[in-house]
């Protein structure tokens, strides 16, 4: 389980008594979109964490062991975000929130646990200038026990991609939420596989507010920093036929079409990183390569706790496919209008509702056996032959910006652009 606090340096006694204010989400309406139209976000999901991470000097107020006295709390069990759901009323969905707690309640908490905290359990997160107020995280998972009782105050532990899919992506507030949880997932996770030097094999010990950990070995003393696994993915552009390279792994739900990725290798610019990728998953050769955005996908294997998904336009020099079956289930040209069917909005905002009343279920003790992938099953209606990732994934971004590029003589408006990046987010 993984904890998350706060302290606050201009009245830091006070602040044990009072919860971080969290503002009502507002559920904005979705009605003006319409089902093929491209979502405009200000971040990628999981970007746009409004903390500052600036690691505090040790005699700050906002150092550990002054914090330790001065904290209120989230928390996350087994790499899942303690949270609380509201119901708005109305036909809105319910909104989930962060589950904050101060000290004095999580004391309680612990009043009958083995588990007793110290000031090197504290991961720091960062903080917010406008309320002066400091974030910290922590791994409570070693005393189970804590699930009912928090579950007893209609709060749960919920897998961080539940509650990605569950956000309303047209909510600022929601946004940041996630990137917050996103980041302390990936952090503490770090600090879960990172417990031993890979040098010379001692136990590593937190240090700089758990920015960082350091060998036990006098000898040794290795510094060890947080892993961030480096992603390519890419959509191949058929630019004289107008049309896109999608693909199928075995994993996906059902009719869901995505962009290739693959992991970078040490030695390997991203371009040429895209060209490899591309060429052994499909057989189709690329030429330019340009650079969209980025998105941190902690969402990954625990033993990958915070990938970096770096999006680009890869432009093919090829057509032919020769789809490699151990990486991929199928992979097919789809032409532009083809695709922009299958940027079916309605199955977005379905999966969205239905994993938001999830989230409720679940903190209210009442989780149903439901897989994840039913959620992109509108109730009624034709099905779409094929839809795309949601708003939460930079796949989606990448294509939704072909799809709505205009074509000028062949080549795609934007590339006008002399930074080389189309992306505004």
């Amino acid at each position: 389980m993984l904890f998350l606090l706060s302290s606050s340096s201009t009245s830091p006694l006070l602040s044990l008594c009072r919860k971080i204010p969290l503002k009502t989400l507002t559920t904005k309406t979705l009605s003006h979109l319409h089902s093929t139209m491209s979502i405009n976000l200000k971040t990628h999901a999981f970007a746009g964490n409004p903390l500052r991470s600036t690691t505090p000097k040790p005699e700050s107020l906002f150092s550990p062991i002054s914090a330790f006295e001065t904290l209120k709390s989230r928390l996350l069990e087994n790499g899942r975000p303690l949270a609380t759901s509201t119901r708005p009323t109305g036909d809105s969905p319910p909104i989930w929130h962060l589950g904050w707690f101060n000290l004095g309640d999580f004391k309680g908490f612990l009043a009958n646990s083995e588990f007793q905290p110290t000031e090197n359990s504290f991961v720091y997160l960062g903080s917010r200038s406008e309320d002066d107020v400091v974030y910290w995280g922590i791994d409570v998972s070693e005393d189970s026990s804590l699930v009912p009782q928090f579950g007893a105050k209609h709060f749960g532990f919920v897998e961080l991609r539940t509650l990605m899919v569950a956000t309303d992506w047209t909510d600022e507030r929601a946004m940041s939420d996630l990137a917050i949880a996103g980041h302390a997932r990936a952090l503490l996770e770090w600090h879960n596989i990172s417990r031993f030097c890979g040098h010379c094999g001692e136990k590593t010990v937190p240090m700089e507010a758990g920015r960082r950990k350091q060998c036990s070995n006098a000898l040794c003393k290795k510094r060890i920093y947080p892993r961030v696994d480096p992603v390519v993915i890419m959509l191949v552009i058929d630019r004289e036929n107008d049309r896109a390279l999608l693909s199928r792994q075995s994993r996906f739900v059902p009719r869901m079409w995505s962009c290739l990725a693959g992991f970078i290798e040490p030695g390997e610019s991203l371009e040429e990183a895209v060209r490899r990728e591309t060429w052994e998953e499909t057989g189709v050769e690329v030429g330019e390569v340009i650079y969209h955005s980025s998105q941190p996908w902690p969402v990954g294997p625990n033993s990958m706790p915070c990938q970096l998904m770096m999006g680009f336009f890869a432009y093919a020099k090829s057509v032919e496919i020769n789809v490699d079956k151990e990486e991929l289930e199928d992979a097919q040209w789809h032409s532009r209008e083809d695709v922009k069917k299958a940027l079916t909005f309605a199955e977005y905002q379905k999966a969205q509702r239905t994993a938001a009343a999830k989230v409720e279920q679940m903190c209210k003790g009442v989780e149903k056996g439901q897989n994840l992938s039913a959620d992109f099953n509108v109730e009624s209606g034709e099905l779409a032959t094929m839809f795309i990732p949601g708003p939460f994934a930079i796949a989606h971004h990448l294509i939704s910006s072909w799809v709505n590029q205009v074509p000028l003589n062949g080549v795609e408006a934007q590339l006008k652009q002399p930074s080389g990046s189309l992306s505004n987010l």
